[in-house]
């Protein structure tokens, strides 16, 4: 293992604990999103596989971009951010915050076990390599 992929893993790790203890103090609404946005990028490959871990060449480009960090982070800084110039978790805001969180825990998952980017003939490119 890589020092990349060990790293994607320590934040995978730290959010994951943080999204626990966000579902335990708000219920079962917190759960349904954590596993709505934790899931979600994976969707992605319903129909997709041409073969066995090759994707078809026309979703790859879907697939890697539900699978990068810029919309997971916007909704992370967003939810946080206006959650504390709000002062509270009664507008809803926090959820916003959640769903970013656990799109972030799905893609750091996934580059901790190796599972990067796809090349454009579907093929996964290694966590860590350099092209």
């Amino acid at each position: 293992m890589n020092f990349m992929r060990l790293s994607w893993g320590m934040g995978a790790a730290v959010w994951f604990a943080v999204i626990v203890l966000v579902c335990v103090a708000l219920g079962p609404a917190a759960v349904i999103v954590a596993l709505v946005f934790g899931l979600g990028p994976d969707l992605s490959l319903i129909g997709a596989f041409a073969e066995r871990g090759r994707l078809k060449p026309s979703r790859v480009r879907l697939y890697n971009t539900v699978h990068t960090m810029t919309v997971p982070i916007a909704l992370l800084v967003i939810g946080v951010a206006t959650f504390f110039i709000t002062g509270g978790v009664d507008g809803g805001f926090v959820y916003i915050a959640l769903a970013g969180a656990a799109w972030f825990v799905h893609i750091a998952a996934d580059r901790a076990f190796g599972y990067g980017f796809r090349d454009a003939d579907g093929t996964i490119i290694p966590v860590g390599f350099v092209v």
